[in-house]
């Protein structure tokens, strides 16, 4: 729609510098009498007209090339433009004034509604265009609000990040580090260098070693319960070596109290029997 506007642009500016080049001659006589033209007394009314036109059909030439011109400028023209038709239409059609032969007559009322039906059409393109461009604009605004506040909140995580990553007493696991499971032995911690249970490495000092995610409830109760089978199996192997013992020692006493019953020790050979 711009572009379109931008020739009406051309075409005013066109016809504008028409209409002042034959105001800026109105001293000659000859042309206007050829072209059945009433001339401007005092030719020095029609001298200055013609130089306003010429100012403006430059101005409507400047905004058809710059962009940020082209809808208010045409806006203007294009009331001057139709105002200036419907001008001649009354007075030379309407009023008769001043007298004009049929073809000035004629010329006269192409000429009004030539500048009547630009003007107007120029006027509505430039509100049309003045409306799209405050709509992008309103949109690209909210976009660029948007962005904003987006990259906005995206600085604030990173400064948040930034100081937990930063605070006193809490030291958080490498990124991409391996924790295993602990059963709750925690190394041995010197008096002078504490030592992390989840990497087995020294921590700084005014730092505390994070419990690992294998230290959460679920994981902390399966590590028990191991750790409570391991004992148990280990009572059981403890009772039957005992048992087993026990055994052993009744068999050797109950051995004993027959050899002490038979009056002679086990192994030793008795004499041969004499009859």
């Amino acid at each position: 729609m711009k572009p379109l506007l931008r020739a009406v642009l051309i075409i005013d500016a066109l016809l504008l510098l028409a209409f002042g080049l034959l105001f800026l001659l109105t001293p000659w006589k000859s042309l206007y009498d050829a072209l059945q033209l009433v001339q401007t007394d005092p030719a020095l009314v029609g001298q200055g007209a013609g130089i306003a036109l010429i100012g403006l059909a430059w101005l409507a030439l400047h905004a058809s090339i710059d962009g940020a011109m082209t809808a208010t400028t045409a806006k203007v023209v294009g009331h001057v433009n139709w105002l200036t038709g419907v001008l001649m239409l009354v007075w030379l059609v309407g009023l008769h004034t001043p007298q004009l032969t049929p073809f000035g007559q004629l010329v006269a009322v192409l000429t009004g509604v030539v500048l009547l039906v630009i003007g107007l059409g120029g006027v509505r393109l430039a509100s049309a265009v003045k409306r799209r461009e405050r709509l992008t604009g309103s949109a690209a605004a909210e976009r660029a609000d948007r962005v904003a506040a987006r990259d906005a909140e995206n600085e604030a995580r990173k400064a948040e990040r930034e100081r937990n990553a930063a605070r006193p007493g809490v030291a958080f696991p490498a990124a991409g580090s391996h924790v295993e499971p602990s059963l709750g032995v925690t190394p041995a911690v010197s008096g002078s260098t504490p030592v992390s249970p989840a990497t087995g490495h020294p921590v700084e000092p005014g730092l505390t070693a994070a419990a690992p995610r294998a230290m959460m409830p679920e994981a902390a109760a399966a590590a028990r319960e191991d750790a409570l089978a391991h004992e148990r199996r280990a009572d059981a192997h403890q009772d039957a070596a005992a048992r087993e013992r026990a055994a052993a020692e009744r068999s050797e006493a109950d051995a004993r109290a027959a050899e002490a019953k038979s009056g002679s020790p086990s192994g030793t050979p008795r004499p041969p029997f004499h009859g």
